[in-house]
């Protein structure tokens, strides 16, 4: 790239961690400073493949499934949460459970149960195979049904007189899970709503903070891995404005051709991308002969979650 191309670098904020995934990572930190390696991850604990690289370094082992973690052992789930036979399957093998679930997506799981020992069939808005849907289908698989598009909502045939409730994925694009949520309100006057939005905080407010750069920026780079869900929403929402966008894992990703013609250049980052790499992409840009970074801030965030009792407590010491 000559030098001098790019302007200026607008960043998004908030962007990057969420406290679901703070608290999901400091649990897994906490696990191997308490207990010592190795701990036993089931999934990642986050998708970023960064955050899993370094936590293996430090002795943490991911598994694709419970039943590969030695029996006896400790595992830690991830923020994504599971489902009901998971938690049957490790106690079956005697495993000590650390739930690093995020409060939300446990929320949105508590509001499946009650659904369903309520008489409800449940719609979930979500994505097929994403592992917080895997989880949260778990909770009542004979009363759920996943939705992906207005036409999942448009094929629905349901019994007349049945109980109907959604519930969503926490990681959706706000916009599209609001038109779906308007189709089944149309066909389905009487469906029964969540209290509060599922959508979680961060998600959203990730999404505005993007939608707030658009005006200003030529193109828009989102840091995170290729199954964050929330990451890859922040990419469509730019492109659903008709702003080129790109996801990258990091600085290394960056192709100078995507870069030809851009006078400024939107920075973001998914709920479980470190702030480092944000740090290492504008770097990047500062090689190049970039000069001026700009943060344009929307809302602040100061949620914060306890961390697992199993974790909170001060690592044990030798006696003398």
């Amino acid at each position: 790239m000559a030098r001098g191309l790019v302007e200026r670098v607008l960043l998004a904020s908030p962007r990057g961690y969420c406290a679901g995934v703070e608290r999901a990572v400091e649990t897994v930190e906490r696990a191997l400073d308490r207990f010592g390696a190795p701990v036993y991850v089931r999934k990642q604990i986050v998708h970023n493949v960064h955050v899993v690289r370094e936590l293996e370094n430090r002795g943490a082992i991911f598994v694709d499934d419970e039943g590969d973690v030695p029996a006896g052992s400790r595992v830690v789930f991830s923020a994504h949460g599971v489902a009901p036979g998971v938690w049957a399957s490790a106690a079956q093998r005697r495993l000590t459970t650390i739930d690093a679930t995020c409060p939300l997506v446990a929320k949105v799981h508590a509001q499946a149960r009650h659904y369903a020992a309520s008489g409800y069939t449940i719609v979930l808005i979500g994505h097929a195979g994403h592992e917080e849907v895997v989880g949260t289908m778990g909770e009542a698989p004979e009363a759920t049904v996943l939705v992906e598009s207005v036409a999942d909502v448009e094929a629905l045939e349901l019994p007349a007189g049945t109980k109907l409730a959604y519930i969503t994925q926490t990681t959706l694009s706000v916009d599209e899970t609001a038109d779906i949520v308007a189709s089944l309100r149309r066909r389905f006057p009487d469906v029964h709503a969540p209290a509060k939005e599922d959508i979680c905080y961060a998600t959203s407010n990730r999404q505005w903070a993007v939608k707030k750069l658009l005006e200003r920026i030529d193109l828009l780079l989102v840091i995170g891995s290729a199954n964050s869900s929330n990451s890859n929403r922040l990419v469509e929402v730019a492109r659903a404005a008709g702003v080129d966008a790109y996801l990258i894992e990091d600085e290394t990703a960056i192709e100078e051709a995507w870069l030809i013609g851009r006078s400024v250049v939107g920075l973001t980052s998914g709920a479980s991308a470190p702030e480092r790499l944000v740090t290492r992409v504008c770097d990047w840009f500062r090689a190049r002969g970039v000069r001026c970074f700009e943060q344009l801030a929307t809302v602040r965030e100061d949620v914060a979650f306890k961390l697992p009792v199993e974790v909170r407590r001060p690592a044990a010491t030798n006696a003398a």
